[in-house]
């Protein structure tokens, strides 16, 4: 007679097969005894409290702020178009002599603004000590009128 074709391989994918519907089963059972089936919909229902937290009571009244639409500002932050008038003084800390652009970093908040030649009278190394007028272009602050100092 034959042997069996059953080898160990096929019964351990077996056994495997077996506790993975037993496991299965069990959670099964699990949800259904955990169910809100009946409850309502107020065991459903989430809050947001004052704070920004979710909970399951509702908010203080007390605590309630009030918000106007217009206060609320959708999309991207909006520059002015408009120009500063206040002069500002600055540093040249980067500039690219092949695109024509650099940064000045600003000698009072250290930050720091574009600049593309156009908005200079002359030829604009790294290093030099610059005054610019500030203008607000679509990506941002852009300085323009630039002078350098002695």
């Amino acid at each position: 007679m034959a042997k069996s074709k059953q080898t160990f391989q096929k019964s351990e994918k077996e056994k495997k097969k077996k506790l993975k519907q037993k496991e299965k089963e069990e959670k099964r059972t699990a949800r259904k005894a955990n169910s809100n089936k009946g409850k309502g919909l107020e065991s459903m229902m989430a809050y947001v409290d004052h704070n920004g937290q979710l909970s399951d009571t509702p908010p203080d009244p007390k605590l309630r702020v009030e918000i106007k639409a217009e206060d609320i500002l959708l999309g991207a932050r909006t520059f002015s178009k408009e120009t500063s008038t206040d002069i500002k003084t600055g540093r040249v800390a980067i500039y690219n002599t092949d695109r024509k652009f650099g940064f000045i970093k600003d000698s009072i908040s250290q930050e720091k603004i574009f600049f593309h030649i156009s908005g200079a009278n002359f030829d604009i190394q790294e290093g030099d000590s610059v005054s610019y007028e500030l203008t607000f272009g679509v990506k941002g602050p852009n300085a323009v009128n630039i002078i350098k100092l002695n």
